[in-house]
C-alpha cells in the first residue's frame, strides 16, 4: 500500500523522498552535471509537476519530446538551430531528472517507466547524428565544389548513429546477459564495473580516465560540440564545413570507443558466472 503523501509538499519533503543519497550517488545513471546544478534546480520543476495530474510516464514523454525537438532544431541553418538544440538539451535533462522524482514521490516506479526512459535516450542519440548529417548534406549539396561529399557525409552520419546506439546499448546488453544467466543486478558503483588494473585492458581503461572521450558522445555534450562547430563555420563563412569534419572525426573515434567498451565488458567480472 502506497504511503499517503501531502498534496502540497515542501521542498525539503520532496528532497527527502525524491533525491535520497542512493539516487544522487549513482555513478552511471546520473549525468555529470547532476550535482553541479541539475538536481538543485530539477526539484523546483518536480514541485510544480507533483501538483498537477501528470504521471511520471507523462513527464518522461515530455523528456522524449524535448530530445526529438533538439534533433529537429539542428535542421535550422546557421548558429540559431544548434543554439536552440543546446537549450532543448537542458530542458530534456530537467525532465529526465523530474520523471524519476515524480515517480518516487508518487511511488509509481515501474519497468514500463524505465523502458520508456530508455527509448527516449536511445532515439534522441540516434536522431542527433542523422539530423546533423542532413544539415551538412543540405549545405554541401548547394555548393558545386563540395557536392560530391554530400552523400558520403550523410552515409557516415547514419553509420555514426548506429555506433552511438551500439555504444549505449552495450551496457544494457551486460544487464540482459546477466539476467538471462540468472545472475543478480549489478549495483551502480565504480567497484562493480572495475576491470583489474593488472591486465592490459585495465591499464588502458585507467589511462582513458584522463581523456574521457566517450563522455562526449551523449546528447548534451554533442549539442555543445555542434554549436561550437556551427560558430566556426559561420566565422569561416563556409556553412557546414566544421560540422562535416566533426562527422568525419567522430565516426572512426566512435569505432574505437565501441571496441574499447566491448573489450572492457569482456575483461570485467560482470559477465563471469
Amino acid at each position: 500500500m502506497n504511503e499517503k503523501r501531502p498534496e502540497n509538499p515542501t521542498l525539503d519533503q520532496l528532497r527527502e523522498v525524491c533525491q535520497p543519497p542512493e539516487v544522487r550517488s549513482r555513478k552511471n545513471a546520473e549525468h555529470w552535471t547532476a550535482e553541479l546544478y541539475l538536481r538543485h534546480i530539477s526539484i523546483y520543476l518536480t514541485a510544480l509537476l507533483v501538483r498537477t495530474p501528470i504521471s511520471a510516464n507523462g513527464v518522461t514523454g515530455l523528456m522524449i519530446l524535448s530530445g526529438w525537438c533538439m534533433s529537429m532544431a539542428l535542421l535550422i541553418p546557421g548558429v540559431w538551430g544548434p543554439l536552440l538544440a543546446v537549450v532543448l538539451s537542458q530542458v530534456q535533462l530537467y525532465f529526465d531528472c523530474s520523471d524519476g522524482e515524480v515517480a518516487r514521490w508518487r511511488s509509481s516506479q515501474s519497468p514500463r517507466g524505465i523502458f520508456i526512459d530508455m527509448v527516449g535516450h536511445h532515439t534522441t542519440e540516434a536522431l542527433i547524428p542523422i539530423a546533423l548529417g542532413y544539415r551538412v548534406f543540405n549545405e554541401l549539396a548547394d555548393d558545386p565544389t563540395s557536392a560530391g561529399q554530400a552523400w558520403p557525409t550523410l552515409f557516415m552520419a547514419a553509420c555514426l548513429s548506429v555506433l552511438l546506439l551500439l555504444n549505449r546499448s552495450q551496457s544494457l546488453m551486460v544487464h540482459a546477459a546477466r539476467g538471462m544467466a540468472g545472475l543478480g543486478k549489478l549495483p551502480d558503483t565504480a567497484a562493480a564495473r572495475a576491470v583489474p588494473t593488472t591486465t592490459l585492458i585495465g591499464r588502458l581503461r585507467s589511462l582513458a580516465r584522463f581523456l574521457p572521450f566517450h563522455k562526449l558522445l551523449h546528447a548534451v555534450e554533442l549539442s555543445l560540440i555542434i554549436l561550437f562547430c556551427s560558430i566556426i563555420s559561420a566565422m569561416l563563412g563556409v556553412l557546414g564545413v566544421a560540422e562535416k569534419w566533426l562527422i568525419w572525426i567522430l565516426l572512426p573515434a566512435c569505432v574505437l570507443v565501441n571496441a574499447g567498451h566491448f573489450l572492457s565488458n569482456m575483461a570485467s567480472s560482470r559477465l563471469k558466472a
